[in-house]
């Protein structure tokens, strides 16, 4: 453990250069005592560093002290950084060994290759985990991608709802949201989210911005993601469901609401056929009864009324939609 955490401690200097001992006692979770301790076991052991006591003091290594990596190439590690995908890492449990293998990377490269991958994380974040499974076709991601890399305004035709509409962006990241790629811009002095695939045409300025000082991008996006979760319209369903058809209301309505679901005591004595009760939190309300209608007989709406009611009119235009129509002859076999 000690071991590790010494290579960690020659690391962050190597990465930041000076640092107070509080500072170092904050990245490795230790006491400021035990970091004193440790820089006294790398200086024993050879190590060039020290530390200045006083208001602008701190630890830091003699200037120039630094191990590196050979032919690695700027590309190579550009696609290394741009490869890291925090949020499956951690729910794994190796968030801490992503960030330590990028910060050993980061630490060995020469000082410009440092600066590449220190940029590419600022304006291009990967996250993972999905919303949506398919992916899009997206035409413009490169004039998208090279103005978020090379600051430069963009002149955009955007989609919204039924209409085209003209806009003048400032792109400061792009984002891949489960196979869905975002614009992060400012437009109108505003930090926007603009999803890709609604650009219908991309037209690169020579005007360069300047990004938003101190902005995160991956911050700005778990902010982002987790006010849309706090504010989509939500509806509690009650619904009786054939346990061995679970799995199929998962892909109905979601996966975390079937497992957040509550589980109920059928108030009228045990279900006449074992199913179970259960009472969700289903978002976008107005979709509702078109998703479970996809469990056919599966399932029964219990509450709201609304819904109970509106499921068998959807199922009725479906019916409508087919009634009269003649299948097609079946291929002949062979």
């Amino acid at each position: 453990m000690r071991a590790s955490r010494l290579v960690n401690l020659l690391l962050l200097l190597q990465t930041r250069g000076r640092m107070t001992a509080r500072q170092l006692a904050g990245e490795l979770e230790v006491s400021e005592r035990t970091i004193h301790r440790d820089v006294d076991a790398l200086g024993e052991a050879g190590v060039p560093i020290y530390a200045e006591r006083g208001p602008h003091g701190g630890v830091q290594l003699v200037e120039g002290y630094r191990t590196r990596l050979t032919g690695m190439t700027a590309e190579e590690a550009e696609a290394l950084f741009l490869s890291g995908l925090p949020g499956p890492a951690a729910e794994l449990g190796l968030g801490t060994v992503m960030t330590a293998a990028r910060l050993k990377v980061l630490a060995a490269l020469p000082a410009e290759m440092r600066s590449r991958a220190s940029r590419l994380v600022e304006r291009f974040h990967l996250d993972a985990a999905g919303w949506f499974q398919t992916t899009e076709a997206v035409p413009h991601l490169g004039t998208l991608a090279e103005a978020v890399w090379e600051s430069k305004a963009l002149e955009i035709r955007y989609r919204r709802g039924d209409r085209i509409v003209d806009r003048r962006i400032d792109p400061v990241g792009l984002v891949l949201k489960g196979g869905t790629w975002y614009v992060v811009a400012v437009s109108e002095e505003q930090l926007r989210t603009y999803r890709a695939s609604r650009v219908v045409d991309a037209t690169l300025t020579d005007d360069r911005f300047e990004r938003p000082p101190e902005f995160d991008l991956a911050a700005y996006w778990t902010e982002s993601i987790a006010a849309y979760e706090r504010d989509v319209p939500r509806m509690e369903v009650v619904l009786r469901v054939d346990p061995e058809r679970l799995g199929i209301l998962e892909d109905m309505v979601g996966a975390q609401a079937v497992r957040a679901a509550e589980r109920l005591e059928p108030t009228d004595g045990p279900d006449p056929d074992g199913w179970l009760h259960l009472r969700l939190n289903l978002d976008w309300p107005h979709e509702i009864p078109a998703r479970l209608l996809g469990m056919g007989s599966a399932v029964e709406v219990l509450s709201p009324a609304e819904v109970r009611a509106r499921l068998p009119e959807v199922a009725a235009r479906v019916v409508a939609r087919y009634a009269g129509s003649q299948l097609p002859a079946p291929a002949p076999v062979g």
